[in-house]
């Protein structure tokens, strides 16, 4: 099973799947979610984490198996800080054939997205229930 932790450090919040991609050594991946389409080719199983902010409580974590459908683009779509959404890049890979049979992303509510290090407590908190359901 590959791991891949996707957000930006500098982003407070934002670096919640990273955070869990550094503590059960996955791939840290910082870069346009579009860039997940040759990462994911050929991989049998995936799991991703990565932040959202839906308006659901800081810390609630958002289990899905993108794998046999499309991931909702209100919290995984173009409205994050990238171009494309990581929702958008799954579905560039499924129709790519490059989407592996199982893709499970778990999403981790964020409270703080603004420029600074470090995750809010409740995030912190999500970050270690994603790790042990891992």
């Amino acid at each position: 099973m590959m791991l891949i932790g996707i957000g930006n450090e500098w982003r407070s919040d934002d670096g919640a799947g990273l955070e869990v991609a550094r503590r059960l050594g996955g791939q840290e991946f910082q870069g346009e979610p579009i860039g997940l389409v040759e990462v994911l080719d050929g991989a049998d199983e995936v799991t991703i984490a990565d932040a959202v902010f839906s308006g659901a409580p800081p810390g609630t974590v958002h289990d899905f198996e993108a794998g046999a459908e499309p991931l909702p683009v209100a919290l995984f779509g173009a409205a994050s800080t990238h171009a494309l959404g990581l929702a958008e890049a799954i579905e560039i890979a499924r129709s790519l054939g490059r989407l592996p049979a199982r893709v499970r992303v778990l999403g981790i509510e964020g409270a703080r997205f603004d420029y600074g290090r470090g995750l809010s407590p409740e995030v912190e908190e999500a970050v270690e229930k994603c790790t042990r359901s891992i």
